[in-house]
């Protein structure tokens, strides 16, 4: 299958992101997904709950928004449409009306999906991929896995989802170096919805030469921890 446009694949599944040189987060003895926002009430679910949901199976290609994409990941976990019919929709608020839900990591990584895109058949909470536990480089103990969109939605280490009936503007990156690599809001990669303001063919040359630098960096954090 042909890849999305701008997209070439890479060896393996490389550790990458914002991070950079940091080493992965410490993963609590009892790791929680907090659930916060428009709720009655916050609640914390605990990972040994999602054995209550069924198991899925996934195989995807990653794209991260730099260009470059892991093929053919084999992904376990559960579906997030059935997390949030089975603990989020029912602490709502009564007259709560949800636009879009924002993924916090243990490392304070967040992003903000908007819940059609969230809900969609393929996006897991997964906890193994390729036949193992999640380690530290790719997001233990649980990360968010959504195929259709840029690698950057798809937060690791994820114990926090808020929920929200508007954009949660306080969520996103507003500082310089943010708004000069600011997410597209849908980040689907079959569009090219690489940048908020920039066409995405337009921003490839940009981003293509940060992918060595940022990958060796991200390694060493690998190295350090």
């Amino acid at each position: 299958m042909p890849l999305p446009p701008g997209q070439r694949s890479v060896e393996g599944f490389p550790r990458f992101g914002t991070h950079l040189h940091r080493p992965p987060p410490v993963v609590p003895d009892d790791p929680v997904i907090a659930i916060g926002g428009v709720v009655q009430k916050p609640l914390d679910v605990r990972l040994p709950e999602l054995a209550t949901l069924p198991r899925r199976e996934l195989v995807a290609d990653f794209h991260c928004v730099s260009g470059w994409t892991a093929t053919d990941l084999r992904w376990e976990g559960v579906r997030f449409a059935d997390f949030f019919s089975a603990w989020v929709e029912p602490a709502l608020d009564a007259e709560a009306s949800v636009s879009h839900l924002a993924f916090v990591g243990l490392d304070g990584v967040s992003s903000v999906v908007e819940l059609q895109d969230a809900l969609a058949d393929d996006v897991l909470l997964a906890d193994r991929v390729n036949g193992n536990p999640l380690g530290g480089d790719h997001g233990a103990p649980i990360r968010l896995v959504s195929p259709a969109q840029y690698g950057y939605m798809s937060i690791k280490h994820l114990c926090r989802v808020e929920v929200y009936s508007a954009l949660p503007v306080h969520r996103l990156d507003r500082s310089i170096a943010g708004r000069l690599i600011e997410g597209h809001p849908r980040a689907r990669v079959w569009h090219e919805e690489r940048h908020g303001h920039i066409p995405g063919w337009l921003i490839r040359p940009f981003y293509r030469p940060l992918i060595r630098p940022i990958r060796a960096l991200c390694a060493k954090g690998i190295q350090d921890r």
